[in-house]
């Protein structure tokens, strides 16, 4: 006859270890686990199974104790002696290993199966066997808890680092918005405040910050950098016209009108030959960017990628003619519609069309257009980039 103790060698019981205890009578589930898969999960869900890293450290050297990688059946019951666990953690003090015992018996991860006289030994007798020591079998029981919480925190984890890139890049786009705009337009209270909240971010950005703190800085910032985008690009116009009046880059227009122009060939079953059409032939897909905008105004886009402007005959003052216009450029730059869906699909179609405008202020310096914009989607899509600071990168460039 086997039977498993429930109390404790000298110790007391308590209600906790009578509700472990019960858990561990069900039939174990038909499956194998991996003991260092289990350490790795458990290490992920500290919090929620109430233990400390040292704890993990405990169970780690029973564990090694198990002589099989797997763990599966019902024969899980290791018996080292206390000297032999503190030798296999470095020499930690009994009172503290037992004390971190104690804690993994308390969550449930382990169970005591003490003898009479409380001494760790296992006896053979025939084809069976009776051990008495620390029973592992709650790690198989709740793998697959702790492996859906281990996926949860993950999950969390991820939204966390991805909604503080977006919000790292968004104050650094606010602050260099705020200094373009006061040096463009000189209002110094508004700008002022724009680049104080800029700072104010980059202070709360340094402490740990929990997720409704984070969102509430993202909408934060969001409403600065949609304030500055409206207040720039209600000046479009005037700031246009003194563009053109600066010098920066100018070109003759008859030619940037037979550049400009988009043909399309035309292939005569007849004949094999191709025929060219004007650009009144040509379809554009239809675009909806104010869906999507990105966070920096047109009107800095089109001041620091003077080269696009040299495309259109007519001066750009909206998001739409700006972006049709890129539609028309991209097959001269040797970018691919596939390569150009996934970046719209990543950065949405604005601040496509942006990266695209600072690509040509450079498209001499650029061996791979396509490979480049891959490489950007690709950023894009891990939530680390935005156009803002390419933006602001050119400008300085231009300014110094």
């Amino acid at each position: 006859m086997t039977y498993n103790p429930v109390t404790p060698f000298r110790r007391s019981i308590d209600a906790a270890m009578l509700k472990h205890q019960a858990m561990a009578h069900p039939p174990l589930p038909d499956q194998s686990v991996d003991k260092w898969e289990v350490l790795r999960e458990l290490g992920v869900t500290l919090g929620h199974f109430g233990v400390s890293d040292r704890a993990l450290s405990v169970l780690q050297a029973l564990l090694s104790f198990h002589p099989e990688t797997v763990l599966s059946g019902d024969a899980l019951v290791v018996y080292p002696s206390n000297a032999s666990i503190c030798a296999r953690l470095n020499g930690m003090p009994t009172s503290t290993m037992r004390r971190h015992l104690g804690a993994l018996v308390a969550a449930g991860l382990i169970l005591r199966r003490d003898s009479p006289n409380g001494k760790r030994f296992a006896r053979r007798y025939g084809d069976g066997k009776e051990a008495f020591g620390f029973d592992l079998t709650p790690l198989l029981r709740h793998f697959t808890e702790i492996t859906a919480q281990a996926d949860r925190i993950r999950a969390a984890r991820e939204r966390d680092e991805r909604l503080r890139r977006s919000v790292s890049l968004m104050r650094r786009d606010l602050a260099g918005v705020a200094d373009y705009g006061a040096e463009v337009f000189p209002d110094p209270p508004l700008w002022d405040r724009l680049s104080d909240c800029a700072r104010l971010a980059a202070r709360d950005l340094r402490r740990v910050l929990t997720l409704d703190e984070l969102d509430v800085l993202a909408l934060r910032l969001q409403k600065s950098l949609d304030e500055a985008r409206d207040i720039l690009d209600a000046e479009t116009d005037d700031l246009s016209t003194n563009a053109r009046h600066s010098g920066q880059h100018h070109q003759n227009s008859d030619k940037d009108s037979d550049v400009s122009k988009v043909c399309l060939e035309k292939v005569n079953p007849a004949t094999g030959t191709g025929t060219k059409s004007e650009p009144d032939a040509v379809t554009l897909p239809s675009i909806d960017p104010d869906s999507n905008l990105p966070n920096i105004p047109l009107t800095l886009v089109l001041i620091t990628c003077p080269e696009i402007a040299t495309y259109s005959a007519d001066p750009i003052r909206h998001w739409h003619q700006f972006i049709r216009l890129i539609e028309t450029i991209r097959p001269m730059m040797g970018v691919s519609p596939s390569v150009w869906d996934q970046a719209v699909a990543s950065m949405g179609v604005a601040q496509a069309a942006v990266v695209l405008a600072a690509m040509l202020e450079r498209f001499t310096e650029i061996r791979s257009p396509a490979g480049y914009l891959r490489h950007l989607t690709a950023k894009s899509n891990a939530g680390a980039f935005s156009c803002g600071p390419m933006i602001m990168a050119l400008l300085n460039k231009e300014v110094a």
